[in-house]
């Protein structure tokens, strides 16, 4: 199964698509969100998140990725953490496989993931983690053309270091 979890900052990952961890209104953010915008083009990316107008929780959208590495970024939409008992691991699932979709129907071959929703929308690291893997592992095993990477950052990181790959061996 092509699927690494790697560390290092998504911007720089070799792939045709990297994921933004987007909110609904497609504006720019903090962290993940607004690293991307600001390698991508701030004025360039948030024109054409504007044209698209939105993206609903648990789904994603595509556009140009301007000046980054990579051709194109995925917005995923994930869920705000509320406690674990309104459908978030459903909704960040469901981004996931959006965002998978998406690249498929693009005929893209790589994609880079972030961890969804495990920043300023508080979702649980570990069980963001969990989601993410078998979200993206059950994905591949109908569609092992695609090579996914989960790129990793923070506190997680030390907790995984025996299987997280660094970015140089991409």
């Amino acid at each position: 199964m092509p699927f690494f979890i790697i560390h290092g900052n998504i911007v720089d990952v070799p792939t045709d698509a990297i994921v933004n961890a987007a909110n609904t209104g497609l504006h720019v953010g903090g962290g993940v969100c607004g690293t991307i915008f600001a390698a991508a083009g701030l004025a360039e990316m948030q024109a054409a998140c504007d044209k698209i107008g939105g993206c609903a929780t648990g789904h994603a959208v595509i556009t140009p990725g301007f000046r980054l590495p990579a051709p194109y970024v995925i917005h995923a939409v994930g869920p705000i953490w509320q406690g674990g008992n309104h459908g978030e691991e459903a909704l960040l699932a469901s981004a996931y496989r959006s965002a998978l979709q998406l690249a498929t129907e693009q005929g893209l071959r790589s994609i880079a993931f972030p961890l969804i929703s495990s920043g300023i929308y508080g979702y649980p690291e570990a069980q963001a983690l969990s989601v993410a893997s078998l979200t993206i592992g059950a994905y591949l095993k109908n569609h092992d053309q695609l090579k996914v990477y989960l790129v990793l950052y923070g506190d997680i990181i030390d907790d995984l270091k025996p299987s997280i790959h660094p970015m140089s061996k991409i």
